[in-house]
């Protein structure tokens, strides 16, 4: 593995029920420029594998390392390169959205000037900006999501972890994540997200992991995992292999 993995996941398994296990030995590595999609049916294991990535959900079968780093005996290390924005972004609906973000860039120690600079920039390309001085309260799914969005970008993460980060946004809003996604890649950023939407992930991602039943049932770069046929068709293929 090379000096430029920034997520690594070594053999995490996480059992709920006797018996039945929600990951199964996942490995997979995430490198600096990678946009890596995590995919399955719901119920695969995606969340769960996702949420003990981010730290939000403890097991001991495995090692995860995000910067060479351990999850579980450096949680705040692995959380001040980390961004994740879960599938139901949480907020605090008694603030504003502007006291929202500013209450993010202070948790992460971000200066007034880069701050004011970054909020104005995700703002403005998300078409909130005006929306900002309301209530969290009073915004819709959507317009959560994208403070949501903001807030994970606002420290320039080395990892961004986003929960099938399309589900709830508008087109455009969806154009306009995946095209920050893009940038964010150019410039060293790792981002690492679960979706069922195949055709986003096959425009969008380098790399690829196909997970069944908490078992990655094929990994590494799309072409290989498709080999010449379409996402959805080579999804389906390796589905029906490990029936």
């Amino acid at each position: 593995m090379g000096n430029n993995a920034i997520l690594e996941i070594k053999h995490y398994s996480k059992s709920y029920a006797k018996n039945k296990k929600a990951a199964d030995d996942v490995c997979l590595t995430v490198e600096s420029g990678d946009i890596y999609g995590f995919i399955g049916h719901n119920g695969a294991g995606k969340s769960t594998t996702i949420r003990a990535v981010v730290g939000v959900l403890d097991f001991t079968e495995g090692e995860i390392l995000i910067d060479g780093r351990s999850v579980k005996n450096e949680p705040v290390a692995c959380k001040k390169v980390t961004a994740y924005i879960p599938d139901n972004p949480d907020l605090y609906e008694n603030l504003t959205g502007i006291q929202y973000l500013n209450f993010i860039a202070d948790v992460f120690g971000i200066g007034a000037a880069e701050r004011a600079e970054k909020i104005k920039k995700y703002a403005d390309m998300f078409e909130i900006t005006s929306s900002l001085g309301d209530l969290i309260s009073s915004y819709s799914h959507g317009m959560k999501q994208k403070v949501a969005v903001i807030s994970a970008l606002i420290h320039d993460p080395k990892l961004l972890v986003l929960d099938e980060p399309f589900v709830g946004l508008d087109p455009k809003a969806s154009f306009t994540l995946k095209e920050i996604m893009r940038d964010m890649c150019s410039r060293g950023t790792a981002i690492f997200f679960s979706t069922h939407v195949l055709d986003v992930a096959e425009k969008l991602c380098n790399k690829i992991a196909i997970i069944k039943q908490g078992r990655i049932i094929a990994a590494g770069p799309i072409d290989e995992v498709t080999e010449g046929h379409s996402l959805e068709e080579a999804f389906l293929e390796a589905d029906d292999e490990k029936r």
